[in-house]
């Protein structure tokens, strides 16, 4: 089997945890590397043995375009769409990082551009491809809560998030983006998709320029009714950071996922425990296992529809439905009122 080469734009902090990821996949192979700090690529490109470097997207592409099967880009928000576009202009399909942009009007550019151009689109959003997750969506989809009618997804947290990434202090809009998009992604990918929502927010910290507490009711197409709630300003007897927690309650019974990845399914029956541990690779944090594994299977995904054009989740198109709850969200916030859609 042939490696599909790809190039990555971006070599910050997240960059080692996705070429580890992608390490862990058979088939693919890291040739070139963009960053706009040269040195901070060269880095990078000596940890994982990739032979080429710049600081220059243009040169990267015009040297590189015809070997690649994709490019991944792990840059700011800011700078999504014009890479995006770039690959658009040569050809590549896209993988790109989370949240997709900063407006949603420029989602849809990116979005439109992609299908317009016939290059395939992919957001990377892994949260959902956690081992929890997957487990909880496992279950639902087994029959044994049968009907749902209510659910909860949690994640709220004191952990200094400010202190190891001080810029998300400077963002006018914080929490909904930031874990927004990931919490509404999984309400979505557990649930289905919504027909309502409503919003509030609050900034507890007077240190930051942004939300750091969010709260999304959302009414699901099938009636299902989500709480989505986010914080970073909530001090608790147990640290929950970086889980995210469920609980949904259905017609037959309950579940619960908890700290430590424990699940308990009740029924009338009684209680039936699960766990979902994430997989340790050698590279992941222990802390963070949760969240740096499921890199690999996010990626997995995607490669299996680049190389065989299976179904992958994450695409553009589907993201951009997590998008329009995001911006929805602030929108009901500001306006204080139920969005529908």
């Amino acid at each position: 089997m042939k490696n599909l080469k790809f190039a990555v734009f971006g070599t910050g902090f997240w960059s080692f945890y996705q070429l580890s990821g992608w390490q862990e996949l058979k088939g693919v192979e890291p040739i070139a590397l963009y960053n706009r700090t040269r040195s901070r690529a060269e880095e990078i490109a000596r940890t994982f043995n990739v032979p080429h470097v710049y600081d220059d997207p243009e040169e990267l592409l015009q040297k590189h375009a015809a070997e690649l099967a994709f490019i991944d880009i792990i840059t700011d928000v800011d700078t999504h769409a014009l890479f995006t576009q770039k690959a658009v202009e040569y050809g590549l399909p896209v993988i790109c990082q989370k949240p997709m942009a900063p407006t949603l009007e420029t989602a849809r550019q990116m979005v439109a551009a992609c299908k317009n151009a016939g290059v395939k689109f992919y957001i990377h959003e892994n949260f959902r491809w956690q081992a929890p997750i997957r487990k909880v969506k496992s279950i639902l989809k087994s029959g044994v809560l049968g009907k749902v009618f209510r659910a909860r997804v949690t994640f709220i947290s004191a952990f200094p998030v400010f202190q190891n990434q001080p810029f998300l202090a400077e963002l006018e809009e914080f929490i909904l983006t930031d874990i927004g998009s990931h919490i509404l992604d999984i309400c979505r990918f557990l649930f289905g998709e919504a027909q309502s929502l409503y919003c509030q927010i609050n900034r507890v910290n007077p240190s930051i320029k942004g939300e750091d507490v969010a709260n999304v009711l959302l009414r699901m197409q099938n009636g299902i009714s989500c709480f989505a709630e986010m914080s970073y300003a909530s001090i608790l007897e147990k640290e929950a950071f970086p889980q995210t927690l469920v609980q949904v309650e259905g017609e037959l019974g309950s579940l619960v996922l908890s700290h430590d990845f424990q699940i308990k399914v009740t029924t009338r029956q009684g209680t039936t425990a699960y766990s979902a541990e994430p997989k340790m690779y050698s590279w992941v944090d222990p802390a963070y296992a949760v969240v740096h594994s499921s890199i690999v299977d996010c990626n997995r995904n995607i490669l299996e529809d680049l190389r065989d054009n299976t179904t992958a989740e994450t695409t553009g198109e589907d993201n951009f439905e997590t998008v329009r709850l995001v911006h929805a969200a602030y929108e009901s916030a500001r306006q204080n009122k139920v969005i529908n859609f």
